[in-house]
């Protein structure tokens, strides 16, 4: 019953999509604008920094907030908050309403590591900007991410559970991300640093 309730409460918390709210908000489907992707990065192109930041610290807030509550809840069910927290991600990129085509889950992610290992998650963050700076594109920063921390749970000896749970998300992660490793190999990807509305850098 514990997980099941850590489940729902972490799937239809991830599945607030902010990047939508904000595209149909100014009249379009966010997903027709810039990389296709309904996340904090798109709506960055589509809209600037303020809006894409805005967005992505909504998302890092809400898989937080799945991680505490289910926390708060279950006190002595140590993976809960894991199970919570990776349920978010997933609602992120799978939200049953928009067809499951959300977005590509690294702000999500990131809120998902605040929640559960802060030291480690504003390491990762360090990382994330410096890969996506000397690069200009995020999603590189999202999948070396995503293949960092289950080594890291394996170096430090994390339960067998927590260590499947975030090898599941990065197999997830990397699959949603085909599509830009094949832009970026061709040269073809949309960099950070370029917007589709020049008043709105």
């Amino acid at each position: 019953m514990k997980e099941i309730v850590c489940i729902l409460i972490g799937y239809f918390l991830g599945c607030i999509n902010m990047a939508f709210i904000v595209g149909k908000l100014n009249g379009f489907d966010i997903r027709e604008r810039g990389s296709g992707n309904a996340g904090a990065s798109n709506v960055k192109i589509a809209l600037g920094w303020k809006a894409g930041v805005f967005t992505a610290l909504f998302d890092i807030l809400k898989s937080f907030a799945a991680v505490m509550v289910c926390r708060l809840l279950f006190p002595d069910f140590e993976l809960g908050p894991y199970i919570a927290g990776a349920m978010a991600v997933i609602g992120h990129i799978f939200p049953f309403y928009m067809k499951f085509k959300g977005g590509k889950g690294y702000a999500a992610y990131m809120g998902l590591l605040l929640a559960i290992n802060w030291k480690l998650a504003l390491a990762l963050i360090v990382w994330g900007v410096l890969v996506t700076l000397i690069t200009n594109y995020i999603a590189l920063a999202t999948i070396s991410t995503s293949m960092i921390v289950p080594a890291y749970c394996y170096l430090m000896k994390r339960p067998l559970e927590v260590i499947l749970i975030f090898v599941g998300l990065m197999i997830i992660i990397i699959y949603k991300h085909k599509i830009n490793i094949v832009r970026i190999w061709k040269h073809e990807e949309i960099g950070l640093r370029k917007t589709e509305n020049p008043k709105a850098e």
